[in-house]
């Protein structure tokens, strides 16, 4: 049978390897060269860094990771080495998906301004960049975007060049992978001269890898009112990150956009498969996950005295916050880390069932999420 080091704060993972394997959990501090030794596949998050000083004299042959970022693999090494790996790619899409709605209609009730006919420009079109194309589409939003590696690939003329974005967009948000260097480089992508050329009313949000963007040029330039406001969920430094920085945002989240339920356990299902494919270990049809429901499922919105954008904002604010989150962060700087083991139950917003009262003079409108 084979052995399985899986991270303890990966949830849902318990029994879906009941009699196929045998898996131990270690927390990420845990997990270490002699702790793993004699594994022979590991479960890992972002805080594992899976490299040389890892993996050196293990029996390990495969990764998975489940997170869709794989920045904390040595590909490199693991090639090297004959190590497979696989990460959870568009897993947890509709949980960012669910973090950006939530994140851009409060931002436009903060600052008491309509996102219908601004403009959005979105850097970085994988799985979740097309899914904030739709967000954008549904909120009447215009959109702009960039994808240089797509644009070579595809010769489209859907995407446009930076500078046009930084020159035309109302709002900016980021969906790039961390590359390190290269044509298509990514760190510090959002560099002092990126933030030159931005307008005085544009707001910057980040989900991608904190350190896509230069996060004490950031803080110069909220201080220096170059650029509105931004959200950020992702840091640089994690978990030691600027708390300077943090009281100058709009909004502050502890590296949680695609932590929703939903998204975690897609996130851990992917990974159990990619194991039982990689040591040929036979899953029985009835597995599955259960993801528990919330205490409160039904809510009642009173639509009286508000435009169609309020209404959307107390919709998606059942299933998500970011106000929750923004204040938790806030209120336990130092506990970033803890924020994000012990993050609370979110599910997605089909799961609720909720009522409109004195809907009738919006009707013509688009509710559609």
């Amino acid at each position: 049978m084979i052995k399985i080091i899986a991270d303890s704060k990966i949830p849902f993972l318990e029994n879906l390897f009941d009699g196929i394997a045998s898996i131990k959990f270690l927390s990420a501090k845990e997990i270490t060269n002699q702790q793993i030794r004699q594994a022979d596949a590991l479960i890992v998050r972002t805080r594992t860094k899976c490299n040389e000083s890892l993996l050196k004299n293990t029996n390990v042959q495969f990764i998975a990771t489940a997170t869709i970022g794989f920045d904390h693999i040595d590909t490199d090494y693991c090639k090297k080495n004959n190590i497979q790996w696989k990460n959870a790619a568009g897993c947890n899409a509709e949980s960012v998906e669910q973090y950006m709605y939530s994140a851009l209609l409060n931002l436009a009730q903060k600052y008491n301004f309509q996102l219908a006919g601004k403009t959005l420009g979105i850097i970085g079109i994988g799985n979740v960049g097309k899914k904030v194309q739709k967000i954008a589409k549904k909120l009447q939003m215009n959109s702009l975007l960039n994808d240089p590696p797509r644009q070579r690939l595809e010769k489209s003329n859907q995407f446009t060049e930076l500078e046009t974005i930084q020159q035309q967009a109302d709002i900016i948000t980021l969906h790039t992978p961390l590359i390190k260097n290269g044509t298509d480089k990514t760190i510090h992508l959002v560099d002092k001269e990126f933030l030159s050329k931005l307008k005085q009313t544009t707001y910057l949000i980040n989900t991608s890898r904190g350190e896509v963007i230069d996060n004490k040029a950031l803080e110069v330039a909220l201080a220096q009112k170059q650029i509105a406001g931004a959200v950020l969920d992702v840091w640089e430094n994690e978990p030691e990150i600027n708390q300077s920085l943090l009281k100058r945002v709009s909004f502050a989240t502890p590296h949680i956009a695609g932590y929703s339920a939903d998204g975690k356990a897609n996130c851990t299902w992917n990974s159990f498969l990619a194991i039982c494919d990689f040591f040929n270990l036979e899953v029985n049809s009835n597995k599955t996950i259960n993801i528990p429901l919330p205490e409160k499922i039904n809510f009642e919105i009173n639509c009286i005295n508000k435009n169609i954008e309020q209404i959307k904002t107390e919709i998606i604010n059942i299933s998500y916050n970011i106000h929750s989150d923004d204040a938790a962060l806030r209120n336990q700087i130092k506990d970033f880390e803890n924020l994000r083991n012990n993050y609370p139950l979110r599910r997605k917003l089909s799961v609720f069932d909720y009522k409109l009262t004195h809907f009738e003079d919006l009707k013509k409108f688009n509710i559609e999420f």
